[in-house]
């Protein structure tokens, strides 16, 4: 394994740097001379959650491969950066990975900084290989605080809370992924739950005012929500006004996830807010699978295929609600 010399300039360091184009090895300085860093990048990255599973993923590689993991989200900046864009922006929302600091990596003498992508099949916060870093992927204090003071503050030990991430705008077209729940789905759905299992009172996520105004008019007295952002389309969503806006999306989705994590059971769609609450859960929960296929992979047709399905009946191609409620 050779490694380049290397000009370190803040920032703007990829820009002026020397280096071996096959390997990506980087020389920063002298320090630490018998360790092998590795830098996680991912800039702009995408939503939160995958940005944690593209982590976790190169954690794993970095576990197999012997180097020492550092996540750079200052000089590589998500999509969450706006308002602290001089800081690593990861550990405002996680605590430090390791000892090290990012402005030691880059004065020392081996450095990887890769740009290779995650495999399809490790897309989901789930399963025996990630489990083994919750010891090290802990939020910031903070977080926690606000979701366990929302959750004593609207449930009481006696209740049944059942945990609820209704996704919608940008999911429905998203190729490749599981199909989002309509309205008339995730209602029967949830109806069948909640009546057979017990449960009194719903936690809600959700970024469409439309499915939190539904729930709020179908679930009156058992429905919860966090003070989360809410908007009717994607571009509110992008082309906001609120301050600190990017940052803040971040936060909310950090809280209501382990609000998630702390409920009694969980309907179990296929989104990254659900396998992290998994992932950060520390009872047992129950979980209700919830499953309508996979959109196409092929960018065009999935743009179109869930608003059809959604209108066909079951019998010509629609979405087959008893098919998934028996599953559980």
């Amino acid at each position: 394994m050779k490694f380049v010399d290397a000009k370190f300039k803040k920032i703007k360091f990829l820009k002026k740097i020397e280096k071996n184009k096959k390997k990506n090895y980087y020389s920063f300085g002298n320090k630490y001379k018998k360790k092998i860093f590795y830098i996680i990048h991912r800039s702009p990255g995408a939503g939160f959650f995958s940005n944690l599973v593209f982590v976790l993923n190169k954690l794993k590689f970095c576990k197999e491969k012997k180097f020492i993991p550092i996540v750079d989200m200052k000089n590589f900046p998500t999509l969450y950066n706006n308002y602290y864009k001089n800081y690593n922006v990861w550990e405002k929302f996680f605590k430090s990975i390791n000892k090290f600091k990012l402005k030691d990596i880059y004065r020392s003498q081996k450095v990887i900084i890769d740009d290779i992508g995650i495999p399809r099949n490790n897309l989901y916060l789930t399963g025996k290989a990630f489990i083994k870093f919750k010891k090290i992927i802990i939020p910031q204090l903070k977080f926690i605080e606000k979701a366990k003071i929302f959750y004593k503050k609207n449930f009481n030990k006696n209740d049944k809370v059942l945990g609820i991430h209704f996704r919608g705008t940008d999911y429905k077209t998203a190729a490749g992924h599981p199909f989002p729940p309509t309205k008339k789905i995730m209602f029967k759905f949830t109806k069948e739950i909640l009546d057979k299992y017990d449960y009194n009172k719903i936690f809600l996520v959700t970024e469409e005012i439309d499915y939190q105004e539904f729930f709020k008019k179908n679930f009156k007295k058992e429905c919860f929500f966090y003070n989360s952002y809410r908007f009717h389309s994607n571009r509110e969503y992008y082309f906001s006004q609120r301050k600190n806006h990017d940052f803040l999306l971040g936060e909310e989705i950090l809280v209501e996830t382990l609000i998630l994590s702390m409920c009694d059971g969980l309907i179990d769609v296929e989104t990254n807010v659900i396998s992290a609450a998994k992932f950060f859960k520390k009872k047992k929960i129950k979980f209700h699978k919830l499953y309508l296929g996979d959109n196409s992979k092929n960018k065009y047709i999935a743009r179109f295929k869930w608003y059809l399905k959604k209108i066909l009946p079951e019998n010509f191609g629609g979405f087959k609600v008893e098919q998934f409620s028996k599953k559980n």
